[in-house]
């Protein structure tokens, strides 16, 4: 449904993305690990055109582009979920959820995500929510959207066990659905529990480990990046494969 192909990316002097390459499959969810300033989200702004590229292709939905764009993805079923967070800072719940309705062109069914538990937060404003509660209405945006693919980029950053859970839910519910979902961050149990295909992204590329299992037994990623005790190590540098 989704492919990055072999992207690369430059800032001044230093190359961050070294053909870079992750992908989203129809009814699966791929996390993309790596460690803090490994390059992860700019892979991901590089494939939908947010910062400027070098080279690689993208593929979403049997197109190729050279020179994607958001807009032009989005209309075609992309839902981008950002790690800085998605809502309008300074507008309720109650407008978004109508600004949803006018996009879809279709009445939504809020009953469908009752146990997001968005309709307690209806009247508020994204500034007076917690983190916590601005990813449940996030992810209950996107499922109301019905999207042919999800892209979140740490969905699960500075959010409560118990929010996790149902941000979690959330996306496993999209996938199940037939979404390709693409998911990044550092809460690694909860991402592991989450994925089916794990990608690791490592030197300014990435390395495709297979199922959570398999990727919890590979030795480099062990020792690289989870450590003895099965938790990532810190966000230095990770030593090459």
């Amino acid at each position: 449904m989704f492919t990055a192909d072999s992207l690369g990316v430059s800032f001044r002097d230093r190359q961050v993305l070294k053909a870079a390459t992750v992908w989203a499959k129809a009814g699966q969810v791929t996390v993309l690990l790596g460690r803090n300033g490994c390059g992860k989200t700019t892979l991901i702004r590089a494939a939908l055109g947010l910062c400027r590229r070098e080279f690689g292709v993208v593929q979403f939905a049997d197109r190729v582009y050279e020179r994607p764009r958001l807009s032009t993805l989005a209309r075609r079923g992309l839902f981008y979920l950002p790690d800085r967070g998605l809502l309008s800072w300074r507008l309720t719940v109650n407008w978004h959820l109508r600004a949803m309705s006018q996009s879809v062109r279709h009445p939504l069914d809020l009953g469908s995500i009752a146990w997001l538990d968005i309709e307690s937060l209806r009247r508020k404003t994204a500034k007076k929510m917690s983190g916590g509660e601005r990813r449940r209405v996030e992810v209950g945006l996107a499922l109301l959207r019905r999207p042919s693919c999800l892209i979140a980029d740490e969905p699960l950053a500075e959010v409560s066990p118990a929010d996790r859970q149902r941000v979690a839910q959330g996306i496993r519910e999209l996938a199940g659905h037939g979404c390709a979902v693409l998911v990044t961050g550092h809460e690694v149990d909860d991402l592991l529990d989450l994925a089916d295909i794990v990608v690791w992204m490592v030197g300014g590329t990435t390395h495709w480990l297979g199922t959570p299992a398999e990727a919890r037994s590979h030795a480099q990623f062990r020792f690289s990046y989870l450590g003895p005790a099965g938790a990532p190590t810190g966000s230095g540098g990770a030593h090459p494969i």
